[in-house]
C-alpha cells in the first residue's frame, strides 16, 4: 500500500497483482465533515445519470475519481456496465472545467443536468466512486427486457397538463419514506422500501389498466427510465415519464411560472435529506404525531434509523428514536464499542433506512407505562 495526496484529501492506493488499483479517501468522517462546513468557496449540487454501455467500468471508476478529486469534486457516484448514476457537489470556480472534462467523453456529451432547487454547498462530505452489478438495483436478470425501449419524457407543463385528465394515473416511483413527506397529488405512493419491491407492486397494482395513460416521476429520472421500459414490456401502451424527475420539474414550473402539483418536500440523498417544494406539511412525527417532515437518522450509532422527527421529540429524546437508543447513545464512547464488539450482524439494533418500520409512537407510550 501507498499513498496518493490530493489538493485536499489523502488516499490509499492498495496494489494486488490480481486485482485493480483502488482508490479511498483515508480520512474519517468527523474530520471530513468539518473541512466541508469550514469550507469558504461556493458549490452546486448537481445530479446526472445516463444508460449507456461501458466496457471497462473499474477503469473508468478510477480515471474519474482522481479527475474529480483533482477539482474538488464531492458526491456518490455508482458505475456500471449499464451506465453511471451521480449525485455530486461541484465548487463553482470548477463548474465549467467540470462539464468540459465530462463532455469530452462521447459516452457522456450532453448528458442533462439537474441542479438542485436547495443548495448550501454542504450537501455532500467526501467523493465515493464504486462499481456496481447495476446503477439502480432492481432485482431483474439483465437482459429480461429491452431497458432502451423508455416511455415518453414529458416537460413539467405537459405533465400538469395530462395531469388534469381524470383517467390518467400517476405513480411515484420512489420509497414509501420519500412519497411520505412529498407527493404529486392524487398519485399512487406503494408501500415499499426499495426500487426492487416497488417494481412488482406497481404491475400487481395496474394489471387490469394497461391501456391507461401511465405518468411515473422519481427524485431525478433514472428510476422511470427502467420502470417506464419495464412497464411497456409488461404490456402498458401508453407509458409516460416525467423528464429530469421532481428536481427538474421544480427548476420548470419556476422559470415558467406554472402552478407546483407536486406538494411538500422532495427526499434527496445527500447530507441535506430534503428539498422543500412547498409550504404543505403532509407527514407527520413518528413519535408524537405531530405535523412534521424532517427526516433524521437516529443519534445512536447502532441503530441510525431513518425515520420523521419534530423539534419537541427531538430534545426530548436526544435525537434517538427509542428510549433504548437514548440510553445507549449516551453510553462512553468505548462502551458504546464495547456493545457492537462481536455482535453478529442480526442481532444488531441496526435497522438501516426504513426496513423494519417499527411504530415508534407505540413503543415510546409503553415505556411511559412501564414507569
Amino acid at each position: 500500500m501507498f499513498y496518493y495526496h490530493g489538493k485536499n484529501r489523502t488516499f490509499a492506493l492498495f496494489l494486488n497483482l490480481s486485482e485493480p488499483m483502488l482508490l479511498q479517501n483515508r480520512v474519517n468522517k468527523k474530520e471530513l465533515k468539518k473541512r466541508i462546513q469550514e469550507e469558504s468557496i461556493q458549490r452546486i449540487t448537481v445530479s446526472f445519470y445516463r444508460y449507456v454501455i461501458i466496457e471497462e467500468p473499474q477503469e473508468l471508476r478510477d480515471q474519474l475519481f482522481k479527475q474529480w478529486e483533482e477539482l474538488r469534486v464531492l458526491g456518490r457516484i455508482y458505475i456500471a456496465r449499464e451506465g453511471i448514476n451521480a449525485q455530486m457537489s461541484v465548487p463553482e470556480e470548477n463548474w465549467e472545467r467540470f462539464k468540459e472534462l465530462l463532455y469530452a467523453d462521447v459516452r457522456f456529451k450532453d448528458v442533462p443536468f439537474k441542479i438542485a432547487v436547495e443548495d448550501n454547498g454542504k450537501s455532500f462530505y467526501k467523493l465515493t466512486v464504486k462499481v456496481r452489478p447495476k446503477i439502480v438495483a432492481d432485482g431483474l436478470d439483465e437482459g429480461s427486457f429491452d431497458v432502451t425501449n423508455v416511455g415518453k419524457h414529458l416537460s413539467a407543463k405537459e405533465f400538469n397538463e395530462a395531469m388534469e385528465n381524470p383517467d390518467t394515473i400517476v405513480v411515484d416511483m420512489r420509497n414509501h419514506y420519500e412519497s411520505e413527506v412529498g407527493h404529486f397529488t392524487g398519485a399512487l405512493c406503494p408501500d415499499a422500501d426499495t426500487f426492487r419491491e416497488e417494481l412488482p407492486i406497481v404491475i400487481d397494482e395496474l394489471k387490469d389498466k394497461k391501456d391507461k395513460k401511465i405518468l411515473m416521476y422519481c427524485t431525478g429520472g433514472i428510476r422511470c427510465e427502467k420502470a417506464s421500459a419495464y412497464l411497456k414490456h409488461h404490456g402498458f401502451t401508453d407509458v409516460n415519464q416525467l423528464h429530469g424527475g421532481i428536481i427538474d420539474y421544480v427548476r420548470q414550473i419556476k422559470a415558467e411560472n406554472l402552478p407546483s402539483k407536486f406538494i411538500g418536500k422532495n427526499f434527496v440523498f445527500d447530507e441535506r435529506v430534503g428539498e422543500r417544494i412547498t409550504e404543505d406539511i403532509i407527514a407527520e412525527c413518528h413519535q408524537c404525531g405531530e405535523p412534521c417532515d424532517t427526516h433524521v437518522n437516529c443519534a445512536n450509532d447502532d441503530c441510525h434509523l431513518l425515520f420523521i422527527q419534530c423539534p419537541s421529540c427531538a430534545e426530548k429524546m436526544k435525537g434517538c428514536c427509542t428510549p433504548e437508543c437514548v440510553h445507549i447513545a449516551s453510553l462512553p464512547v468505548e462502551e458504546q464499542k464495547a456493545l457492537r464488539r462481536g455482535r453478529k450482524k442480526e442481532d444488531c439494533l441496526s435497522v438501516y433506512k426504513s426496513r423494519l418500520r417499527p411504530n415508534l409512537k407505540t413503543i415510546l407510550e409503553e415505556s411511559q407505562q412501564k414507569k
